[in-house]
């Protein structure tokens, strides 16, 4: 099989790149996915230049600049030599060399022109964070970047970002069932509900709702319970407010595909990484019961379209259970079509892999369901004796 580490740019640079790629090329990999582009956040880095890493918004390469003239946003630099001789120091190593980058989700540029941010149902900007899909000028950088990150000779570019994001971690002493947090993280810029109203969504009528329903929950209401499927949303929120969270993938099918034709004329390819599979398993490997591939509406991604316009898939397998681990892998590679390359992604070590033997049979599922490619998050966070549980992975998927 296919198959990669995940490196951030502070790990080549903390540890020295020929040592952390000999490290991972005696792991048996095929390739290492590196941080091009990233958010800023502070990790726990066990064996980093110091235990606890804060990284910034950044671009870790230098950008071709007239990708970006004329354009409102670029950029935010980082450290421009991470991908200098890396591609070289790679293919002495015979390991291939994928670019990671975050598009979408960036706290720098959200700060600077919030108007390009989402907005909620009440009118707020609260998550400068996000960028909305549906802006044109965060659609104009998300295109110039994905050709800058393109043009260092990569073998894939994995988008991560590239849709809406659920309403983040807030300090909230209001007990928000799953339903009212969906409603809130909506977004209602002008160019959301301009795009929902073209496709015959009264985006006015369903914005009003969720102010009324996520309001009454803030004022005391008590909060709904359950996932939130489409049925449960249609009889909670009503049939506007489906139809527009519907809406919301014109705005994501149609950047994913500007940005996968975008990469392809620079020469490598585009891996589409959805981030359902982390919202519903990221803190503890313990997803709630939907797949991944049938909630990613949630976020805007419609899969079944993607499956004709993206040629690679990344499915964040952050689960403890082998056979949920298959399962999503499976649902993803009916949606998207099964001559599509699906990559599972795996976490070795805490909190989906408590054990060699637990990543190898989730290793076994993702293959049995179809993956081809097996890639695993990331060599910055965990202990090296984790980081010794991929060979056992590998040689156990056969």
């Amino acid at each position: 099989m296919d198959s990669s580490v995940y490196v951030f740019a502070e790990d080549l640079r903390g540890e020295g790149v020929e040592r952390v790629l000999d490290r991972i090329s005696g792991y048996g990999v095929a390739g290492v996915t590196v941080g091009a582009v990233h958010h800023a956040t502070r990790d726990v880095t066990p064996h980093g230049l110091s235990r606890l890493t804060v990284r910034h918004d950044g671009a870790h390469f230098t950008p071709a600049p007239d990708l970006f003239a004329g354009l409102r946003l670029s950029p935010v630099p980082g450290d421009p030599e991470v991908f200098d001789g890396l591609r070289e120091a790679c293919a002495k190593r015979s390991l291939k060399l994928h670019a990671w980058t975050v598009f979408l989700h960036n706290a720098t540029l959200g700060a600077r022109h919030p108007d390009v941010t989402v907005r909620d149902c009440f009118g707020d900007r609260g998550s400068l964070t996000d960028l909305c899909p549906a802006h044109p000028d965060a659609r104009d950088y998300a295109v110039a970047l994905a050709r800058a990150v393109a043009r260092l000779g990569v073998d894939s570019v994995v988008a991560e970002s590239l849709h809406f994001r659920p309403l983040r971690r807030h300090r909230s002493f209001v007990p928000l069932g799953p339903m009212d947090a969906y409603l809130f993280g909506l977004c209602f810029c002008d160019h959301c509900m301009r795009r929902a109203a073209n496709l015959g969504v009264d985006a006015e009528v369903a914005r009003a709702e969720c102010a009324r329903i996520v309001g009454g929950v803030l004022d005391g209401d008590p909060p709904a319970q359950g996932e939130v499927t489409r049925a449960a949303l249609t009889a909670y929120a009503g049939p506007d407010v489906v139809a527009y969270a519907r809406a919301r993938s014109e705005s994501v099918t149609t950047l994913v595909s500007e940005v996968a034709s975008a990469v392809a004329a620079e020469g490598s390819k585009l891996v589409f990484v959805d981030s359902t599979g982390a919202v519903k398993g990221y803190d503890d490997g313990l997803p709630t019961p939907g797949l991944a591939a049938h909630d990613a509406w949630q976020l805007g991604v419609d899969l079944v379209a993607l499956g004709d316009l993206v040629p690679a898939f990344g499915v964040l397998a952050y689960a403890r259970d082998a056979a949920r681990v298959a399962d999503d892998v499976g649902a993803y590679l009916r949606s998207v079509g099964k001559d599509r390359e699906v990559r599972a992604v795996l976490r070795p070590g805490h909190p989906d892999s408590d054990s060699a033997d637990r990543l190898v049979a989730k290793a076994r599922g993702a293959k049995a369901a179809g993956a081809a490619a097996l890639d695993f998050y990331a060599y910055g966070l965990v202990p090296y004796p984790v980081l010794e549980r991929i060979p056992q992975a590998l040689s156990g998927a056969g």
